[in-house]
């Protein structure tokens, strides 16, 4: 049987496919099977199905590896942003299987987790946070036996399938050097790769990004650990440029780093954290005023700020220079990632819009990218990040016969983000369809409810 006899369950017709694997670029009819694209072809296809994709473009479903937003509202909101996969990879989980149970059958996109140093550090030192650290797992150094019960937690998710090693060392100041590089040595094991948001932030040197970068290459270079720097421009602020150079040199002397950012110049964290503990201002280069509570929108003076550090919350701190968040999205060697948390619409606009943000403004309106580029840095580049450990990512990031059929259908030409800071939650222009393993979650830019062909993205365990 012909490629034009078959029939298929889906077809997308007339399409410019861009596969940024292979660099075709192409206007093309995509087949799909069993969720499994079967057919790239320039001559028509029959379909029980058929998406018209003229005047438009073909791409593979955008990779997020830094999501913490793992629910039903987040997801429903990466989806209307042409993310098929969303990982949560910087602070992760210390039970694998309870987390992967609780979103099966119930996703609209894949899923996925690592295996956290915070949720360890907090089951083993009784912090009774339940994500980020407030208690002794922030600011008590763990003995030499919590240390061992913690790599333990580490290694057991491991074994069971958790993708990476998650590490958020501003968040957990009192870790010992000794500490991360015993977690380093057991990822190293797994040959997985350890997702680090650093220790130390902005220009400050010392302590600041530099230095903190420093800790975490050369753990890499000492135990053998793929190391992924997350949100190089939250953390170096106005030294990602250095940050970059530094990651850039180490890659030339054989060294498995990579790194990501997101298209804002605002990040978002808890203001009952660490990172806000005494002497903030002066390790972070921010002030009270640079603080907006994303609940309300209200900047913050030292009043406010002592009443919401007491209650805990979601703070979006204005930081990062405009031109370093261009510069960093721009560059060779970051990809694309949200850092995403929406709780009750609340949030930060990274979550509903960094993709269509990146292919409207950085590709369309301002030139620095190609739309190749960018699309690379959303689906490819994130997917050979973790492939080498978890195979099911050679399935994802690109086009082609016998990968999975995870796409997104965009019109180039209108594509752009309109999520705020007021309103988070505001979906994109310009993404018309979203399938996840053949399945229609989104059409004609709307979501559709009741649909849920997510799956867990997992190792091999053992």
């Amino acid at each position: 049987m012909t490629s034009t006899e078959q029939r298929y369950d889906v077809v997308i017709a007339n399409g410019q496919v861009m596969d940024p694997e292979s660099g075709l670029d192409a206007v093309r009819n995509v087949g799909i099977v069993d969720g499994v694209v079967r057919s790239i072809a320039g001559e028509p296809l029959r379909g029980l199905r058929e998406i018209d994709a003229a005047g438009l473009v073909v791409a593979p479903g955008f990779i997020d590896l830094h999501s913490h937003g793992q629910d039903p509202e987040n997801y429903a909101i990466h989806a209307l942003d042409g993310v098929t996969t969303a990982l949560e990879l910087e602070v992760g989980t210390a039970g694998v299987d309870s987390w992967y149970e609780e979103r099966e059958g119930a996703a609209v996109i894949n899923y996925g987790a690592s295996a956290g140093h915070i949720p360890a550090r907090n089951s083993v030192m009784g912090d009774p946070a339940s994500f980020l650290p407030s208690g002794d797992a922030a600011r008590r150094t763990a003995s030499d036996g919590e240390v061992s019960e913690i790599t333990g937690l580490i290694e057991r998710a491991l074994q069971r399938g958790a993708l990476a090693v998650g590490l958020g060392l501003q968040y957990v100041p009192a870790a010992s050097r000794w500490e991360i590089l015993e977690v380093f040595r057991v990822a190293a094991r797994f040959g997985a790769s350890c997702h680090v948001h650093l220790r130390g932030m902005g220009a400050r040197d010392p302590s600041g990004s530099v230095e903190a970068l420093e800790e975490v290459l050369a753990a890499s270079a000492i135990t053998g650990a793929p190391l992924h720097v997350v949100h190089v421009t939250s953390s170096g602020q106005g030294a990602a440029p250095r940050l970059l150079q530094m990651i850039g040199e180490a890659r030339s002397r054989g060294l498995d780093v990579t790194t990501e950012c997101y298209p804002y110049s605002a990040g978002m964290t808890g203001i009952e954290s660490a990172i806000f503990d005494d002497g903030w201002q002066e390790m972070t280069d921010q002030s009270y005023e640079a603080l907006e509570w994303a609940d309300t929108g209200e900047r913050l003076t030292p009043e406010s700020f002592a009443r919401y550090r007491k209650t805990g919350g979601m703070v979006i701190i204005h930081g990062i220079p405009d031109e370093v968040t261009v510069e960093a999205v721009r560059h060779p060697l970051t990809m694309i990632a949200t850092d995403g948390y929406l709780k009750g619409g609340k949030g930060h606009p990274r979550t509903a819009g960094s993709y269509s943000r990146v292919l409207g403004r950085h590709v369309r309106e301002m030139g620095s990218l190609t739309l190749m580029d960018a699309l690379r840095k959303m689906s490819l580049m994130p997917a050979q990040r973790l492939e080498s450990r978890v195979p099911a990512m050679s399935g994802k990031g690109r086009i082609g016969v016998g990968a999975d059929a995870d796409l997104v259908v965009f019109d180039p030409e209108t594509v752009l983000d309109r999520a705020t800071y007021s309103e988070p939650t505001t979906p994109p222009d310009g993404i018309l369809h979203v399938l996840v393993g053949g399945v229609s979650v989104v059409e004609d830019g709307r979501l559709l409810t009741g649909t849920t062909p997510g799956k867990p993205v997992l190792a091999p365990a053992g």
